[in-house]
Parts: structure tokens; C-alpha cells; sequence
């Protein structure tokens, strides 16, 4: 085999495994499978079948689903055609769905067959939209618009005028303050990261990698990006259950990447399921802070396992840093698994004091400054809101707050809007949580700023604990102050039976605020 050509577009490497090994597994779905040459001559099908509707340099079509790879193959076909694919989170109320189909301008909708009575409902708003075509999760069906659609279409190449700086992916942020705002990814971008962020991976010959992140988040449009930049199989799951991440490892897959709660669920469930997961090779985890106890009982029950912890953000394509796994089993810096790692290749790293806009000392805290060719285009039609998140030299503010050690390790305590002022002290949530999170009771810990007359906000800790376990709100907050000092101890403790996430894995904050905060003159959300 001749070694592969510079990847420049989104749909290069897709096309050069089809000419290689046109017969080798490409991607496997509920039981389906395709070869490079079929998964190649599927996205070839879907750019003849846009370029018919008239889908061009610019334009945007839309996708509505849970996990399937027809997203992918309209992402690589569109991208062909200079258009983007906007992926709207398939977990949205209709209002929200109506909100990014419009915003996005998409002209062509794709949408999943179970989520068609939320597009009726809305259908008259969204003004745009000139064709839906429907996609059912098994596919083959006689019913099947999406196969029909395709099976009729001419195989066409990528269009002449495409530019690596067309946008190919719109996501739209998790929206935790006002609408989400679209975030646009050019195929340079998007390559870019893909050299970059999978930097130290290893994928060798027989191996598969698990999609089992929402197409609709970076953790899934850019994860299974990996597999085909190297001729990977890769065993794509609807949903990310425990059923169909075990039927995946089953499958063969071997590598991965996904949010601590899933490894959370994973060692609750009892031995069996422990050592069906101990064939992972890789587990990388992002998106969510990952509990200390939880992950050092990961790694003790997977010891063969590589462990590595990404620190990211949409609006750069996904990966910023990584602590890969040398770092993960360093006894000599055990502090290191605190930290969110190095930057990986491409991306340079600043700590700002966001006040003054200078630079802070090393291991100072400050707002997290990145630069890196993998960044966004800007926000949809926001130009204001893109002016003040990439600044003069083009650097990117992300709005986390964290420091950088003496060997360079990334260390992210905070977002801006969730660090919380007590009486004139600043207190980040990550580090009351971690040290709740040693309690051998508490499974998960969010912990949040709360009004209050003197001080003007205090801590309040929302748990909730593990099976068949008890702990009474005043001995959490005793196991506080023990190890911490006393004004970033919890006031209060609230127990519930779980935390609310959104589909990224990620706690929402806001929503455990808002009740307290709500009504407020000065609310913080």
C-alpha cells in the first residue's frame, strides 16, 4: 500500500481507504456493515443527491437524529459541496429545534424517523426548509426514504470551487445562558484537529474504535473522524447505554471516548460488566470533570487500560490538551491527574488576568487563553459575540478560569460565571467537589453559589449517593471543613437522586441556581 496523501479535506482520507482497500470493514451500525468502498460511494451518492437539490458552496442542510451514520455521511457529503451540515441536538423541545433550523438557514432537513412528530408540529416555522427526508434507524426498509433517496442519486466528487475555509459543521453550544449559538468549523479546522487531538492514540491493525458520543457534540462529529484519517474500523452506537456500549466492545471495539459518568455506571454495575470493559485499550473521557475516587478506581480495576483525559471546547474543534496515559500512572506526580494535562500539538496556551487582560505568573490562576488553527470561524450570525471570544493575535477567551504549572500541565478550576465570591473571596467549585467526592458515600457532587444577605453568595453542595449508602447534610459539611477552609466549606447540603446533565454529560449548574437565584436583581446564571 502507498502511503497516504497530505489529508487537506474533510472527505479526503474516506476516499483514499475506498481506493486502498475498497473491501475493508469501514463502519459498523445495529448490526450493518460497510466497507470503505460502500461507506465512499454512500457519501459520493449524498453529494450527487444535494448538488440535484441544489446544494451549493454556502448553503446549510440540517440533521435530527440520535446516533447514525447517515449524519455522517450528509456531514462528509455537504462538505464536498463547500455546504456545511448543522447537527441539531436531537434532545430539544420543538421550540429549540425550530430555533436552529432557522438560525442555521438550513434548506434540506434530514431527519430521524421517531423525531418526525416534533418537525410536524413545527413544520409551518420553519421557512427554510425545502425538502425533509427521512431517516429510520435500521434502515433497508422498503419505507425508507433516506435509502431510497440515496439509491437514486448519481455518485458525483467534491465541487471545484470547494475551499478548506468553507464552514462543513455547525454545533450549536449546550445554550446554558439565553439560545445557543451556532458554532461554525471549516474543513481546515476540522482537520486540523484530527492530526492533532488523536496525537499518541497508537490505533494499530485489528483494532475498532467505539462512536458513541452524540454526533451532535464534538466528542462524536470529531471522535469518528479518527477511525477513517486512519483506516480504522469503527462500531457506531444509537445510544450511549450500557446494552450497546457492551454490544460495541462485543463487537470488537477497543477504543473510545466518553464522559466520566458513563464509567461511573459502568463500575456500579457489578463484576461482569467490569470485565467486559477491561478490553478497552484506550478509554479516553472529557466533556465533564472526572471525580478523583472514581478515576482512580478505574484505573485500578483496568490496569491494562490506557487512560487518557481531554480538556476542550466546540469553538476549537474538540481537544485543546490531553493527559495522556504516562501522566495518568506517574507515581511521581500523582497531583498531575488533577490537571487536564499539555496542549496537544497546534494549540498554544495563555493564563489572563480577565480584568487587566495581562498575563499571569506561572501557577496563577486566570482565564485560559488558546490559540490554535483548529478554532472556529466565529459564532452563526453573532459577529459581536464572536468579536469579543477571539481577540486581537487570535486567541480564543474560553471563559474557564485555571492555571499552568512549571511543567506546562493545564490545570481548569472553573468557568468564569460559576466561580463563586464569598464575602470578597473567590472559590471554585471543582475543588469543594473534589473533596466531597472522597466521601465514601457521594457518587456525584455539583456545588453552587447561593444568595445570601451578608456575604452576598455562599456554598451549597448538591449530592447524590451511592446505592444503599447514607450521609446526613452536617456530616458532608463536617467532611468539609476538615480539609478545607471553613469559607469554601458548604453551608448547606441538598441530596437528590441524581444530578441533572445535559446529552453531553456535563452538570447543569444552571438549573440547580435557578431556584434560589431566580427573581433576583442580580442573578447569576
Amino acid at each position: 500500500m502507498s502511503q497516504a496523501p497530505q489529508h487537506v479535506y474533510v472527505d479526503d482520507r474516506l476516499a483514499w481507504w475506498a481506493e486502498q482497500t475498497p473491501d475493508g470493514e469501514a463502519m459498523t451500525y445495529l448490526g450493518r456493515t460497510w466497507t470503505w468502498g460502500q461507506w465512499n460511494d454512500r457519501v459520493r451518492r449524498a453529494a450527487g443527491g444535494l448538488a440535484a437539490l441544489g446544494i451549493g458552496r454556502g448553503d446549510v442542510v440540517g440533521f435530527l437524529d440520535k446516533n447514525h451514520p447517515a449524519c455522517v455521511e450528509i456531514s462528509y457529503a455537504a462538505a464536498s459541496r463547500g455546504a456545511a451540515n448543522a447537527i441539531v441536538n436531537w434532545r430539544s423541545a420543538g421550540d429549540e429545534v425550530d430555533f436552529a433550523v432557522n438560525d442555521s438557514g438550513a434548506r434540506v432537513l434530514f431527519v430521524g424517523a421517531e423525531l418526525m412528530p416534533t418537525i410536524e408540529t413545527i413544520r409551518d416555522r420553519l421557512v427554510n426548509v425545502e425538502r425533509i427526508i427521512v431517516v429510520t434507524p435500521e434502515g433497508g426498509d422498503d419505507d425508507d426514504e433516506y435509502e431510497a433517496w440515496l439509491g437514486e442519486q448519481t455518485p458525483i466528487g467534491r465541487a471545484d470551487d470547494v475551499s478548506t475555509d468553507d464552514v462543513c459543521l455547525i454545533m450549536y453550544s449546550s445554550g446554558t445562558t439565553g439560545r445557543p449559538k451556532g458554532i461554525m468549523l471549516t474543513q481546515a479546522a476540522m482537520v486540523a484537529h484530527t492530526l492533532n487531538a488523536h496525537d499518541g492514540w497508537g490505533f494499530e491493525p485489528g483494532d475498532k474504535s467505539m462512536v458513541a458520543m452524540p454526533l451532535f457534540h464534538v466528542g462524536g462529529s470529531s471522535y469518528v473522524m479518527f477511525g477513517i484519517h486512519d483506516g480504522i474500523p469503527s462500531v457506531m452506537t444509537r445510544d450511549p447505554d450500557g446494552a450497546s456500549l457492551a454490544g460495541a466492545i462485543l463487537a470488537g471495539a477497543n477504543r473510545t471516548f466518553l464522559v466520566p459518568a458513563v464509567l461511573a455506571q459502568v463500575l456500579q454495575a457489578g463484576p461482569d460488566a467490569v470485565k467486559l470493559f477491561g478490553a478497552l485499550k484506550t478509554y479516553t473521557y472529557g466533556a465533564a470533570p472526572m471525580p478523583p475516587p472514581l478515576l482512580r478506581a478505574a484505573m485500578q480495576a483496568w490496569p491494562e487500560t490506557d487512560f487518557i483525559q481531554v480538556y476542550g471546547l466546540t469553538e476549537v474543534a474538540g481537544v485543546a490538551t490531553h493527559l495522556m496515559p504516562e501522566h495518568h500512572r506517574d507515581a511521581a506526580h500523582p497531583e498531575r491527574l488533577l490537571s487536564a494535562g499539555i496542549p496537544i500539538p497546534g494549540v498554544e496556551v495563555r493564563i489572563v488576568d480577565p480584568a487587566t487582560l495581562d498575563d499571569v505568573a506561572v501557577g496563577q490562576e486566570g482565564e485560559i487563553w488558546l490559540r490554535t488553527p483548529q478554532l472556529m470561524k466565529g459564532f452563526l450570525n453573532r459577529p459581536e459575540e464572536t468579536a469579543k471570544a477571539i481577540v486581537e493575535g487570535g486567541w480564543f477567551r474560553t471563559g474557564d478560569i485555571g492555571k499552568v504549572d512549571e511543567g506546562g500541565f493545564v490545570y481548569v478550576h472553573d468557568r468564569i460565571k460559576d466561580m463563586i465570591i464569598s464575602g470578597g473571596e473567590n472559590i471554585y467549585s471543582p475543588e469543594v467537589e473534589r473533596v466531597l467526592a472522597e466521601h465514601p458515600a457521594v457518587l456525584e457532587v455539583a456545588v453552587i453559589g447561593v444568595p445570601d444577605d451578608r456575604w452576598g453568595e455562599v456554598v451549597k453542595a448538591v449530592v447524590a449517593l451511592k446505592p444503599e449508602t447514607t450521609a446526613s447534610e452536617q456530616e458532608l459539611i463536617d467532611f468539609a471543613r476538615e480539609r478545607l477552609a471553613h469559607f469554601k466549606a458548604p453551608r448547606s447540603v441538598d441530596v437528590t437522586e441524581a444530578l441533572p446533565r445535559n446529552p453531553s454529560g456535563k452538570i447543569l449548574k444552571r438549573q440547580l441556581r435557578k431556584e434560589f437565584w431566580e427573581g433576583r436583581d442580580s442573578a447569576i446564571v
